[in-house]
């Protein structure tokens, strides 16, 4: 997946205040890069509260920074495990987008949006660190409209499955690391 999201603050904060019965604010970037501030929804103790992340590790091992998580392996990978079992947390946003190479000099651009206009819940992990925390997103296999325009796409967090994402073991929401069906996602050429 790529390193852009679409974060909106209208309607995002309003449909997580009332979805999710939080607080939740978060300023409107509509290119939002690794590095960047992310606002997202975590749960300590047994309460959802918003937590902004910084978007990107970089292990001392790492040459780069790293942005995502493959969900296949999410539970094992050593980077990676400890989070997903304890730091869940989901990115509230109004897409993200691709890059593909169609020929020429310039790669097109799309961009994917939630088709009935209710904010994605991207699945995420995160990290305590001597600053701001950090954010890593977690991808899988694109479902079959996605896959044509790249080979990985984000796990999205279906909103009635929020509670089962913060309170099941990492065996019992295996399921959720599945693509979501074409249906859910609107995809169109961008600027």
């Amino acid at each position: 997946m790529c390193g852009r999201l679409n974060v909106t603050d209208s309607p995002t904060a309003e449909w997580v205040a009332t979805y999710l019965g939080i607080d939740f604010s978060t300023k409107t970037n509509a290119d939002l890069r690794p590095t960047q501030l992310v606002s997202a929804i975590t749960k300590r103790g047994v309460f959802l509260e918003q937590l902004n992340l910084t978007w990107g590790i970089k292990p001392a091992w790492s040459k780069k920074l790293l942005i995502n998580a493959r969900g296949e392996t999410v539970a094992t990978t050593k980077t990676f495990k400890n989070a997903f079992s304890q730091q869940r947390c989901i990115v509230p946003c109004m897409g993200w987008y691709e890059w593909r190479d169609e020929g020429g000099s310039r790669k097109q651009k799309y961009s994917f949006t939630p088709e009935d206009g209710i904010p994605f819940l991207m699945g995420g992990i995160w990290f305590e660190t001597g600053d701001l925390p950090q954010l890593v997103t977690l991808t899988t296999y694109p479902n079959e409209r996605c896959g044509q325009i790249h080979n990985r796409m984000p796990v999205l967090i279906s909103p009635d499955k929020t509670d089962l994402w913060f309170n099941a073991s990492e065996n019992e929401i295996q399921p959720l690391l599945e693509p979501v069906s074409s249906e859910f996602i609107r995809i169109k050429k961008s600027d």
